[in-house]
C-alpha cells in the first residue's frame, strides 16, 4: 500500500522495519527449492511487493511456499517493496515483472503516462480510516472537530482526507491535522498525543491492541463515499500483450494463496514470520484478519477475489480528479482489466453479513 521508502533488499536478505515501533531488524531466510520439478522447466517471474513481508500481502508468500507458483509452471522471485507509488514506478520501468501496489496510486501513476495496469484487485473496499482508541469521547468523525488528527503528509488518507472532510460534513478548520512520521502515529495514539489517526486499520490497529494493550474504534473512509480501490496484482502493458499465458498462470496461484491463508491464518503467520523472524505473529495474524474487510465491496460479491468492478474503479477516477489534482482523461480500461481472473466457485472468498 502506499507507505513511505526504506531501504529494498531481496527476499533472501530483506529486513523488516516496523511500522509502528521504530525499526526491528530480522533476516529473511532463503527460499527454499521445490522437489520434483526440474528448475529448468519453470519460467523465471520477479515480482516486487508493496512492502515488507507482512500480513496483508502474505498470499504471495503462501503461493510460494504451498507450491501454487511451481504448480502454475512459474519459479517466482519475491523482493520486498518500498510502498505502492515506488513499485508502481519499478513495474512502469521494468524492473520487475509484477507488483502489488494501491490502485490509487497505480491510477495517479498511469495519469502521469505510466504504461501500468491492475490484472487482479485484491483489496477492493478502502483500507484507509480514522482510528480512535475504544474510550474516546469521539463517537462518529463529527466529534474529531476541536481535536487533534495526526496523519502522515503524502499518504493515501492524507490525500483522500479532503474527500472524507465532505462525505462526513466536517468543518476542517476546526480540525488540527498533525504532521508525524509512521513509526510515531500508533504510539502517539496510545499516549495520547493526539486524539486520533488517520491510516490503514490493518497497518496500525493490529499493533496498538497487541503491543500497546489498547483496543481501537475505526471509521472507513469507504463509509463516508471516499470509495477507492486499493491493493492489487499489476503489470506493465507491454508483458499483458507479449506473455499473457505467464500472468493467466500467475494471478490464479497468487490467489489461491490469499484464499489458503485466510482458511489457515495460524499458518499464514508463521509464513510470514519465516521470513522476517523478528515479527510478532499475533499482530501479523491480526493484519490478515483485518485485510479480509477490504476483500469485498457491495459491487464485487459473489465474485472471485481479484475481480475489479468499473463501478468502484469510476469511483476511484472520481477521487483523484476532485481531491488528487488529476486532470489526465482516464478511463478505467486504463486502468484495470479482469482477463486473468480465475472464474468458480473455488476462487470466491467468504462473503461479509
Amino acid at each position: 500500500m502506499n507507505k513511505p521508502a526504506s531501504q529494498r533488499m531481496p527476499l533472501s536478505r530483506r529486513r523488516l522495519l516496523s511500522r509502528t515501533a521504530g525499526a526491528a531488524a530480522g533476516l529473511a531466510l532463503p527460499l527454499a527449492p521445490f522437489p520434483g520439478r526440474a528448475a529448468t522447466a519453470l519460467k523465471p517471474v520477479s515480482m516486487t511487493l508493496d512492502w515488507v513481508y507482512e500480513g496483508p500481502n502474505v498470499g504471495f508468500l503462501i503461493a510460494h511456499d504451498q507450491g501454487y507458483f511451481r504448480d502454475a509452471g512459474l519459479d517466482v522471485s519475491i523482493t520486498a517493496g518500498t510502498g505502492s507509488g515506488n513499485t508502481a514506478q519499478l513495474i512502469a520501468n521494468k524492473a520487475a515483472q509484477v507488483g502489488f501496489s494501491d490502485g490509487y496510486a497505480v491510477a495517479r501513476g498511469i495519469s502521469k503516462g505510466m504504461n501500468i495496469k491492475t490484472i487482479g484487485s485484491i483489496y477492493r473496499r478502502n483500507p484507509s480510516a480514522i482510528i480512535v482508541l475504544a474510550d474516546s469521547p469521539i463517537k462518529s468523525p463529527k466529534d474529531l472537530e476541536g481535536r487533534t488528527l495526526a496523519m502522515i503528509a503524502g499518504s493515501g488518507q492524507f490525500q483522500e482526507w479532503p474527500a472524507f472532510i465532505k462525505g462526513a460534513g466536517l468543518d476542517a478548520s476546526k480540525i488540527q491535522i498533525v504532521n508525524l512520521t509512521p513509526p510515531s502515529l500508533g504510539p502517539a495514539l496510545i499516549s495520547g498525543k493526539v486524539d486520533a489517526i488517520g491510516a490503514y486499520v490493518q497497518s496500525y490497529v493490529p499493533a496498538i491492541e497487541i503491543r500497546g494493550n489498547k483496543k481501537a474504534r475505526y471509521f472507513w473512509f469507504s463509509d463516508y463515499n471516499v470509495r477507492v480501490v486499493s491493493n492489487g496484482i499489476i503489470t506493465h502493458n507491454d508483458l499483458i500483450k507479449s506473455d499473457p499465458a505467464l500472468l493467466r498462470a500467475f494471478v490464479p496461484a497468487a490467489i489461491k494463496g490469499f484464499l489458503y491463508g485466510r482458511q489457515h491464518p495460524d499458518e499464514a503467520a508463521a509464513t510470514v514470520k519465516k521470513y522476517s523472524p523478528t515479527v510478532d505473529v499475533a499482530i501479523i495474524k491480526r493484519e490478515f484478519e483485518l485485510s479480509w474487510e477490504t476483500w469485498v465491496t457491495p459491487n464485487t460479491r459473489a465474485k472471485p477475489l481479484g475481480w475489479g468492478s468499473d463501478v468502484d474503479w469510476r469511483a476511484t477516477v472520481s477521487v483523484l480528479k476532485q481531491y488528487g489534482g488529476v486532470t489526465t482523461p482516464l478511463t478505467t480500461s486504463d486502468l484495470y482489466t479482469n482477463a486473468f481472473i480465475p472464474s468458480g466457485a473455488a476462487y470466491v472468498p467468504p462473503q461479509p453479513a
